[in-house]
């Protein structure tokens, strides 16, 4: 059977299909005893060879979709430049090479998915795929009807208007607000550059959802393996 290099590379676990493609344009694969840097090589599964770091790769059928539950003070990435602790080192029973699908902040808790099929990875991060995001955030102030109102038209953030977003005040207290915040997107620090435009700074965020799946009674620092009907329902959109 014969399939793009970056979708053998994802399958076998090496990458995310997008990572995958940086490797071969980068020049870090060969295939046959040969450096291949185009995108559209396709390999034969059964005969051809490929190496990456000068080891030979071979395609995965073992996938495995997990739900963590990241806690703040962890990097969404397998390794850390500046060797801060990453959301891998809390998958301590976990063999298989996993990686994250997207991102949270250093300083964000909440859902992070984290799986070894590059094809679902690449799909739930496409932009074209709007799958929402449920965040709850606490709020320096109290957001205004108006701020709702901006938010379900979209704000302009780093110079391009957001799709639009849903914001709803779940509790107030003196000093913060305690929000609901529904996004479709997954631009860079999104929900705290939308609530610093409206002047309501985030002072804690934490993600709860994504699509309809959600973190429920799952704790801090722990995770779980995705349900076939989780895994079903990811591999529909």
């Amino acid at each position: 059977m014969e399939v793009r290099l970056q979708k053998f590379l994802a399958e076998a676990g090496i990458a995310s299909r997008r990572k995958a493609e940086e490797l071969i344009v980068m020049g870090k694969v060969q295939v046959n005893g040969k450096v291949v840097t185009e995108l559209g090589t396709k390999v034969d599964t059964q005969k051809d060879v490929v190496l990456y770091q000068n080891k030979k790769v071979e395609m995965k059928q073992n996938f495995v979709y997990i739900m963590l539950h990241k806690p703040e003070g962890y990097v969404t990435t397998v390794k850390d430049q500046f060797q801060r602790p990453t959301v891998i080192d809390l998958l301590k029973d976990i063999t298989e090479r996993v990686y994250p699908v997207g991102r949270l902040d250093y300083d964000t808790s909440g859902l992070l998915l984290l799986t070894n099929d590059g094809d679902l990875t690449y799909c739930l991060t496409h932009p074209k795929h709007h799958i929402e995001k449920t965040y709850e955030a606490k709020l320096f102030g109290t957001p205004s009807e108006h701020n709702i109102i901006q938010f379900r038209r979209g704000i302009v953030i780093d110079g391009k208007k957001t799709e639009p977003a849903k914001l709803e005040i779940l509790q107030k207290e003196k000093k913060y607000t305690t929000v609901r915040i529904v996004i479709q997107e997954g631009r860079n620090r999104q929900v705290r550059k939308m609530c610093q435009a409206i002047k309501h700074p985030v002072a804690q965020l934490k993600r709860i959802g994504t699509g309809t799946l959600f973190l429920k009674d799952l704790k801090k620092g722990n995770y779980r393996y995705l349900t076939q009907k989780e895994i079903s329902y990811l591999k529909s959109l």
